[in-house]
């Protein structure tokens, strides 16, 4: 007796629990496989020594970068975590003219420029202070041999021939990718000297994931691991057959107006454009997946599908 209460009250917590579901897009997957992560990882830390070796070399003071973390995630969450203002260096993926960004704060980069022309790294911390002709030139080029050595750290993964393009200044000004594009974002602690900076490496994640995806395969995989995959594959697509789905039968839309919309009244006529004698679109989702021909059920309107379309979006 006991024991079947236990389990009615845990059934309890389960019915209790009503959380929103979240919308996922298959198409556009925000998270990063454990391996992925991994083989990300060792590239960025790679390019962190690289980077700091040569800032060292350069300004003739100690400095290190080092890899806070790794995320994958939409460009448009990206640029609304930056701060304003902020130096935001866009730089031109020579293989597929893409935009990779680095941002760090503008007052490291004048510090760069004051260990530069031989100073002791005091720099301007100004606020809204940005970087002159001459200064942008001379940061410029110090970024173009450093960032030269991420095509080195991703050899093995992605080609990423960089050329230094420009700094802006407003995160919201600045549209290097579209909105919605998944981007790999990678977070820095730059120390220069006795000074420490937060530093993002941004860039386009299908050319970073693409490789590691190809990569994967059943060679890649132990004889459990290809077991798991298979059961989990036919759960989902058992799970996803019993998704609930809004079909729509309509017209072929009719284009009209702004200024006819808004006088519309009742007993207008709005004529379509679609013939009599052509069958209705069957719509999921706003794709058009069939087409029906209209009639009746018993008491009830139906349509009879004549066509069904594929497509491969």
């Amino acid at each position: 007796m006991p024991a079947r209460s236990a389990t009615a009250s845990a059934s309890a917590v389960r019915r209790g629990r009503t959380a929103e579901p979240e919308l996922y897009d298959f198409r556009r997957p925000l998270t990063l496989p454990r391996d992925h992560a991994r083989h990300l990882e060792m590239a960025f830390e790679r390019f962190g020594r690289q980077f700091g070796n040569q800032l060292t070399s350069r300004l003739r003071t100690l400095t290190h970068l080092t890899l806070d973390g790794l995320a994958l995630s939409t460009y448009d969450e990206y640029v609304n975590l930056l701060p304003t203002p902020t130096a935001m260096v866009l730089c031109t993926i020579s293989q597929t003219r893409q935009t990779a960004m680095l941002q760090l704060p503008v007052a490291a980069t004048m510090v760069w420029i004051d260990y530069l022309f031989g100073g002791d790294g005091r720099g301007d911390d100004r606020e809204g202070r940005e970087l002159t002709e001459i200064e942008l030139t001379l940061v410029r080029d110090l970024l173009q041999h450093s960032l030269s050595d991420l095509e080195y750290a991703f050899a093995g993964l992605a080609p990423l021939g960089i050329t230094v393009r420009g700094v802006q200044y407003n995160p919201q000004f600045v549209q290097a990718a579209g909105a919605s594009d998944a981007v790999v974002v990678a977070s820095f602690t730059l120390r220069v000297g006795e000074r420490e900076d937060a530093l993002t490496l941004m860039l386009p994640a299908d050319i970073m994931l693409a490789t590691l995806r190809a990569a994967d395969g059943p060679v890649a995989r132990s004889e459990d691991e290809r077991r798991a995959a298979a059961l989990a594959h036919a759960d989902l697509e058992r799970a996803v057959q019993d998704v609930p789905v809004e079909v729509s039968v309509r017209f072929r839309p009719v284009v009209i107006h702004p200024r006819d919309v808004v006088h519309l009244v009742v007993g207008d006529v709005l004529p379509l454009s679609h013939p009599s004698t052509e069958p209705l679109d069957v719509v999921v989702d706003g794709v058009v997946l069939a087409q029906a021909a209209a009639g009746s059920h018993g008491s009830r309107l139906a349509c009879r599908v004549v066509t069904v379309e594929e497509n491969p979006s």
